[in-house]
């Protein structure tokens, strides 16, 4: 019986171990990939910020631009995108999202507002499908290394709800990455421009923009160019800031998953050399009774 249950604890301590190797390979391609994830931050952040500032600039210098800037009161129709990850294996992230997504689109079914749902990855596919939640689009396949071209894509779904009409808000759940150790989730609105929109470093208190400023073509042409552009440029930056944080969440997963999994087998292997020594004893005791056994026999 004892030497059964060595047996199997030697299997598990084998499979656990199996295991540790691989949470411990996603660690550390998690991590590699965290490094190539903050540079292609940094290096998309000035054409953001640029184009930022150059769009709120001219829809300020545009009087009937007004539908562009500003936060809408009490919108009828509201276009909620999110962005997730394709996988698992990354902790709380994609719960994470999910759960803020689900507090903003219940904040406007509760004031009677139509909601349209626009996701990216699938994660959030498999979650609204499973509820029995209508997605108007939804976008898989970027979520690890996106590219400008995914961004184009899912910006343009957004673009032509907002200008045809069909929505006047847009607003985007995604996960804003702040360190290695820290990404938050974060709701913001991208159509209309928000007021204060761009970078921190622009000009306070409006300094700088309309009457300082001419434009050429008309700001009506330029901003009917400019605004998409600048929608994909944010959702691009939206993307890289969540797949760098999908990343930094694998990271950390995988090494508590490692952590757990050595400390598991630390666990089996002392139940397994207690139940060797265990079998042992008990084989010794047999040894010796039967030979107590013996002597008495042969002393009667």
């Amino acid at each position: 019986m004892a030497g059964g249950v060595v047996r199997i604890l030697r299997r598990r301590i084998r499979t656990v171990e199996a295991t540790k190797k691989i949470t411990r390979a996603f660690e550390l391609i998690a991590a590699s990939q965290i490094v190539r994830a903050q540079n292609r931050i940094a290096a998309n952040r000035p054409y953001r910020d640029a184009m930022a500032r150059i769009v709120l600039e001219a829809a300020s210098a545009d009087p009937g631009a007004t539908e562009l800037v500003g936060t809408p009161e009490s919108p009828r129709s509201v276009a909620v995108a999110l962005i997730v990850g394709d996988r698992g294996l990354s902790g709380p992230y994609n719960a994470n999202v999910l759960r803020a997504a689900e507090t903003v689109l219940a904040e406007h079914r509760s004031r009677g507002a139509e909601v349209r749902l626009v996701t990216v990855g699938r994660r959030a596919i498999a979650y609204f499908r499973f509820r029995g939640r209508p997605v108007d689009e939804a976008f898989s396949g970027m979520a690890d290394r996106p590219s400008f071209a995914d961004a184009r894509r899912v910006a343009g779904a957004l673009w032509e709800l907002f200008e045809r009409d069909r929505v006047e808000l847009v607003q985007l759940v995604s996960t804003r990455y702040e360190s290695a150790g820290r990404q938050s989730v974060e709701v913001r609105q991208l159509l209309p421009l928000p007021e204060g929109a761009g970078p921190a470093d622009a000009a306070p208190d409006g300094a700088g923009r309309g009457g300082y400023t001419e434009f050429e073509p008309d700001v009506t042409t330029l901003l009917a160019h400019l605004l998409p552009r600048a929608l994909e440029s944010e959702l691009f930056a939206a993307l890289l800031e969540a797949s760098a944080s999908e990343h930094a969440a694998r990271q950390r997963a995988m090494a508590a998953a490692t952590d757990n999994a050595e400390e598991l087998v630390r666990t089996l292997t002392r139940a397994m050399n207690q139940a060797r020594q265990d079998a042992i004893t008990s084989e010794i005791m047999e040894i010796v009774g039967g030979a107590e056994a013996l002597r008495e026999a042969k002393g009667a």
